[in-house]
């Protein structure tokens, strides 16, 4: 038993890391928001809190962890963002995308089968660590599933943001090359309205909520994020209630959870950095060339334009291929609701799998 005085001394120890930690995951966004780098918020606090763990982290309080309430808390505001995109509009469109879904669930597939190839045979990752880097959407459900399947959640954090940051840098940086203009939030584009008030939060607040009760009741695979997500899709799909988000929310939502998950890479070492960035460049690589050919396929049978059906194809974040859309001018919803189903049929994948394995099989 810790003697009190000790444990205060450790508690306030655990809540001055934290602000150290958010401050510089805050400073990290807001630099990153000066540059051309996509979801500025995001991987600028990531960044900036993974320098600081490999830096001082040994001289953070022992055992300490990044407090997961107030990740919770900022999943879940993640989750209301997707799913606010869920609108009759969208619902509209998907009898015309079956043809690009079917070729989508193909590459689902295809896509996680040969990227766990490629992370146990020239990574020579452990099996769980090998299954959750190569899923090909799903970053935080991947996470989370990975780390209760004993997966190396260091080395899986990094291969899972290295697939974003890899193709959402490269695939806008190649499109601003082919169309002469930058592209997604280099491009100035948001999902967030400038408009929108605090009389909005109460809705958001309240979504969120519900949203986490009922991924934890249904026992749903990464529940604090897919949770809120499906409940704000319902809301949104209704139209009862407007889910309008205000910029400076999500970009804290951002900040939060890019600070959560650098804290993660304190462990890593820098000859681990560049193999995973080598595997990452191998990963991404291979699912482009993949999706080229299913592209051209779905093109040629529906004359939907190459470059939209790339972005959906793309495995890159929901939120930035989106953003990417609205500067093609191209539909964001129709973008969006490709990704929103890799994402959920990534998740029903590794779910069924899990649960096979549970059950005694293997990889």
């Amino acid at each position: 038993m810790i003697p009190r005085p000790k444990a205060l001394a450790l508690t306030l120890a655990s809540i001055l890391t934290t602000i150290l930690v958010l401050g510089t995951g805050a400073a990290g966004g807001l630099l990153a928001s000066q540059t051309v780098l996509p979801l500025p918020y995001m991987l600028g606090s990531l960044i900036a809190t993974a320098l600081l763990s490999a830096i001082a982290g040994r001289h953070f309080p022992d055992g300490y962890q990044f407090p997961q309430k107030i990740r919770l808390i900022f999943l879940a505001v993640i989750g209301v963002m997707i799913g606010a995109q869920v609108s009759p509009e969208l619902a509209a469109l998907i009898p015309s995308m079956l043809v690009s879904f079917a070729a989508l669930t193909l590459f689902v597939g295809l896509a996680h089968a040969g990227n766990y190839a490629i992370f146990r045979q020239l990574g020579g990752y452990d099996k769980p660590t090998a299954f959750y880097s190569g899923t090909p959407g799903g970053l935080m459900e991947s996470i989370a599933m990975g780390e209760e399947a004993g997966a190396d959640i260091a080395t899986l954090t990094m291969q899972q943001f290295l697939r974003i940051i890899l193709v959402i840098s490269l695939l806008p940086i190649g499109l601003s090359l082919w169309l002469g203009a930058p592209v997604g939030s280099a491009g100035g584009m948001t999902l967030a309205r400038a408009d929108v008030d605090l009389t909005q939060l109460p809705v958001v607040v309240a979504v969120g909520a519900l949203g986490l009760a009922a991924g934890h009741w249904l026992r749903l695979p990464a529940g604090q994020l897919t949770g809120p997500l499906f409940v704000a899709g319902a809301v949104s799909l209704s139209g009862l209630v407007p889910l309008d988000m205000p910029q400076w929310l999500i970009n804290e939502a951002q900040i939060v959870i890019g600070a959560s998950l650098g804290m993660r890479f304190g462990g890593l070492k820098g000859r681990a950095m560049l193999r995973g960035l080598w595997l990452g460049l191998v990963s991404v690589g291979f699912m482009m060339a993949l999706a080229v050919p299913l592209v051209l396929l779905v093109q040629r049978i529906t004359d939907a334009p190459f470059d939209t059906l790339l972005i959906s194809f793309a495995p890159g974040g929901v939120t930035e291929m989106a953003l990417i859309a609205l500067s093609l001018q191209a539909n964001p919803a129709l973008v969006t609701a490709h990704h929103i189903y890799r994402i959920i049929l990534t998740v029903i994948e590794m779910s069924v799998i899990a649960r096979w394995q549970r059950r005694g099989n293997d990889l």
